[in-house]
């Protein structure tokens, strides 16, 4: 039975990278990773270059706490501010905006405001949104059912900052205009720029040049963010070029420039720090940290953002993703964070990439802003980092597994320099958890001692195991010197195979997993001769060793279930190996007792042993045990072999 497709690492990565996707859109849907989004994008916003355009047309005239403490009180009364009215309005300013409440009198001089309002249609006031009962606070009363009252309410983050900025509201029955929205429309009339529906949406604004999308509870990086009204997202375009400033006592006194009224439009507020009106916000020209700003100055702002929207001097209203596409940003640099995880190996490596990733999603993050596009970060680069991490972990996980597997069948039976080529090259030996079958021509080589068993009868069970051990230390590593994969024991039998851990064989690697076999059993020869002698002088029994070598195409790969796996060759060749290390137990064929070690060898072989240093006797053409077809035997003598080997006397009881 196949494995199932559910098991392969692929199938297992791409679960890992969707799940790693979930989690992160699951924070970002919770609203957990908003705050860190808007602290990017208050970061981006700050890269934006500065404003070196010239200076907007717009004028503050402010109260500070020096003009409150020479006027000795506070609010002011309404004759001063009608009086400093009267000042700027021969001066023919194009809009007055005054940031005072004036829902009661403050005598005296009701009237004469009164009656300056009423004679200058250019000069506009506040209000606050809202019943007076939930802290509302109306315009004056004369101004009352007309367009010349503006909300000022600003729309605060839960961090404190003012990223949005409003054009209307209502309250179910009364539809409200901003305060900065009049003052802009107030300038904008000699240009002749109305709003009107925009034509791709009649529910969309189209002021002048531009279309301001509404401000959606989902735009960026907010969730379930408040977005009653008509809003917009700020782009204050804050720099060198500050609006320039008139104090309100200058004004009643008359020592100021008057070019700075004159066709300008005029902000009239307080920015004493006794007045709790300032605010925090994301753009300031610099890296640190924004410091807050009056509230007067804030309208200013938004004034003239929506000056150069009329007129098209800069940037539309800072776009966001749809979710389908914001969606599908997240995503891809999940992706990405997978394709770092599978192509990155190595500490230093992975540190570098994930750090290049997150390097080239700034870089993209920034450009976006740039060009007044907020494009998602924080998601991004957790999806990045954290699938890069997962997929790495589970890929170690699973390489320590496959090195556990490959170790526990190749570790102590092939060198390590064999076991090393095998691991760099595990992909192309294992397939789901297996050694992955191949076919490949395999020199194989059989060895085992002559009497063994009635060696090891006259023997105490200890003795016999540790004079086994001896002997299977030594061959054995005789075999891993001469790139052999010692593939199986059996008593005092040892398999071993050269040319398993070959891909893309060629007759070159065939020839030399020919020659390592057979130095192989040369040298298994002479480490024999060494360890008669060794125990003999102990008064332990010599014995002799046979070996069988055959060259042929085998089935390379493991078998047993998962909990016990067991690396072997499977062919014909296999059993020709087999049976010429036992072709004495099958023919009459007899040793001099001087002799130490028969090796056999086959005539594919022979035919790859090419040149060498060897004697090669021809034993004959027989059938081995097992086998129907007939085949060429040979013996190996080596310089210290006999120097004529022993015939044998009957080919045809060989057969049998």
């Amino acid at each position: 039975m196949g494995h199932s497709p559910l098991r392969s690492p692929a199938f297992q990565i791409w679960i890992m990278t969707l799940l790693v996707f979930l989690g992160v859109m699951g924070l970002r849907w919770e609203g957990f990773l908003e705050s860190a989004e808007l602290d990017a994008y208050d970061w981006s916003m700050r890269l934006r270059p500065t404003d070196t355009r010239p200076i907007p047309p717009i004028t503050l005239v402010s109260m500070a706490d020096q003009d409150i403490r020479t006027l000795g009180r506070w609010p002011v009364t309404d004759e001063v501010l009608a009086r400093a009215l009267d000042v700027m309005t021969a001066h023919h300013p194009r809009a007055i905006g005054v940031d005072i409440y004036r829902d009661l009198d403050v005598p005296p001089g009701r009237q004469e405001l009164d009656r300056v309002l009423g004679a200058h249609p250019e000069i506009l006031m506040v209000m606050k949104f809202g019943k007076i009962e939930k802290g509302g606070i109306p315009g004056p009363a004369m101004l009352q059912g007309t367009d010349r009252v503006g909300f000022n309410d600003v729309v605060v983050d839960s961090d404190g900052i003012v990223r949005r900025g409003l054009l209307f509201l209502d309250d179910g029955t009364n539809f409200y205009r901003s305060f900065s929205l009049l003052l802009a429309l107030q300038y904008l009339q000699q240009e002749k720029i109305v709003p009107k529906p925009a034509v791709e949406n009649s529910n969309w604004l189209q002021l002048g040049k531009t279309v301001i999308r509404p401000f959606e509870a989902h735009d960026g990086g907010y969730v379930e963010a408040d977005a009653q009204g008509y809003q917009y997202l700020l782009d204050l375009e804050r720099g060198k070029n500050v609006f320039p400033t008139i104090s309100f006592g200058a004004i009643l006194e008359g020592t100021f420039n008057p070019e700075l009224l004159q066709d300008h439009i005029v902000l009239v507020g307080v920015i004493a720090q006794g007045v709790k009106d300032y605010f925090y916000t994301s753009q300031c020209g610099t890296l640190a940290v924004c410091p807050p700003i009056p509230g007067l100055e804030l309208h200013g702002y938004m004034v003239h953002q929506l000056l150069r929207l009329a007129k098209g001097e800069g940037q539309a209203p800072i776009a966001t993703f749809p979710d389908n596409l914001e969606t599908a940003w997240i995503g891809l640099w999940v992706l990405g964070g997978g394709f770092i995880g599978v192509w990155v190996r190595g500490a230093w490596r992975f540190s570098l990439a994930v750090l290049m990733g997150m390097l080239l999603l700034s870089g993209v993050v920034v450009n976006g802003m740039m060009y007044g596009t907020w494009i998602p970060f924080i998601p991004p680069v957790i999806g990045l980092v954290v699938n890069a991490m997962v997929v790495t972990a589970w890929l170690s996980n699973r390489e320590k597994q496959d090195r556990a597997l490959l170790m526990s069948l190749f570790s102590r039976h092939v060198s390590s320099e064999v076991a090393q080529a095998v691991w760099e090259k595990r992909e192309q030996f294992l397939e789901k958890g297996r050694l992955r079958p191949q076919k490949l021509v395999v020199t194989t080589l059989f060895t085992d001692l002559e009497g063994f068993t009635t060696v090891a009868e006259n023997m105490e069970p200890d003795t016999v195991l540790d004079w086994l051990n001896t002997y299977m230390e030594r061959m054995v590593k005789i075999i891993t010197n001469h790139g052999g994969m010692v593939d199986d024991y059996h008593g005092d039998m040892i398999k071993a195979d050269f040319g398993v851990f070959r891909l893309g064989q060629t007759e070159a690697d065939k020839r030399e997993d020919v020659n390592n076999a057979v130095s192989c059993a040369v040298a298994l020869e002479q480490e024999m001769r060494h360890l008669n002698t060794q125990w003999q002088q102990q008064g332990l029994p010599e014995v002799r060793m046979r070996i069988g070598i055959q060259t042929g195409p085998v089935v390379v790969g493991s078998l047993g279930s998962e909990q016990r796996l067991k690396f072997t060759t499977i062919g014909d060749s296999v059993n020709v190996a087999s049976r010429l290390e036992s072709f004495q137990k099958d023919s009459l064929e007899t040793w001099p007792k001087d002799e130490v070690c028969r090796i056999l060898i086959g005539e594919t072989t022979k035919q790859y042993l090419g040149d060498h240093p060897w004697r090669l006797k021809e034993v004959g053409v027989i059938t081995l045990r097992g086998k129907a077809n007939r085949i060429s035997i040979y013996r190996l003598f080596t310089k210290t072999g006999s120097p004529e080997p022993c015939s044998v006397t009957s080919i045809e009881q060989a057969r049998g």
